[in-house]
């Protein structure tokens, strides 16, 4: 399993991955699961992965390898006018997939796979997607400010009552940290290092992009800080007479 969160806020868009995979309690190891393509001062496009690693990384393939190749041959996520067409594109490729994957006969869920994909492209504004299995697509509201991917229930909650779209990429960074931390609590198959990545506004570059791993001072900090802070909250709750 994994855990993926893509999330808008009102200057930019922040994105973290795990990258634990595992094919059974004793068979764990570590895949990237986000994915960037950009072209200076005119788009930038992140893609996180769940699912069949298979699938996500023969979609990935893809993906790069018809961004190289002419035109006339392949749509190319580098030439894509519009982040609903790319959204179209990452759709039919994970859909194309799953379909090739299941031709031996197995079924296509053992193959399925998800995605969120997000970015920029000039002359439009950030958004994200999250991408099915089937290749169909919802696109980010303000109703819905994030999305999720993978292991979702255990980091939901902070997520639900603690965003705030004005928030600074900081605290949004700190929260995401305050999910992940949930989930990898709860959950052996989501685990560390944690793949970040900041995308300010209007500015059509890659941004910042950040490995977190078990020796980060502030992971670390945010980690035991939170249960200090939940414990202390709780003892401050009125309790329930019976």
């Amino acid at each position: 399993m994994t855990y993926c969160i893509g999330m808008q806020l009102d200057h930019g868009l922040v994105f973290m991955s795990d990258t634990r995979t595992n094919a059974g309690v004793d068979n764990f190891s570590t895949s990237k699961k986000m994915f960037h393509w950009h072209v200076p001062g005119e788009r930038m496009i992140t893609i996180m992965t769940a699912g069949n690693l298979a699938t996500t990384q023969a979609m990935v393939s893809l993906l790069r390898e018809r961004s190289i190749t002419t035109e006339d041959r392949n749509p190319s996520i580098l030439r894509e006018p519009t982040m609903f067409q790319i959204a179209r594109l990452v759709g039919a490729t994970l859909k194309e997939v799953i379909a090739e994957s299941s031709l031996s006969g197995q079924s296509a869920e053992q193959f399925a796979a998800s995605a969120i994909v997000g970015g920029q492209i000039k002359g439009g504004l950030p958004t994200i997607f999250l991408i099915y299995p089937q290749g169909n697509f919802i696109e980010i509201t303000p109703d819905t400010p994030f999305f999720q991917i993978g292991e979702t229930k255990y980091g939901k909650p902070i997520l639900v009552r603690a965003y705030d779209p004005t928030m600074s990429f900081e605290d949004a960074v700190k929260l995401l940290l305050v999910s992940f931390d949930s989930t990898v609590k709860s959950n052996l198959s989501v685990g560390l290092p944690f793949d970040l990545q900041i995308y300010e506004k209007d500015t059509f570059a890659q941004g910042r992009v950040i490995r977190i791993d078990e020796h980060d001072t502030v992971y670390q900090a945010i980690s035991s800080g939170w249960g200090d802070a939940l414990k202390e909250a709780f003892q401050h709750l009125p309790s329930y007479k019976v």
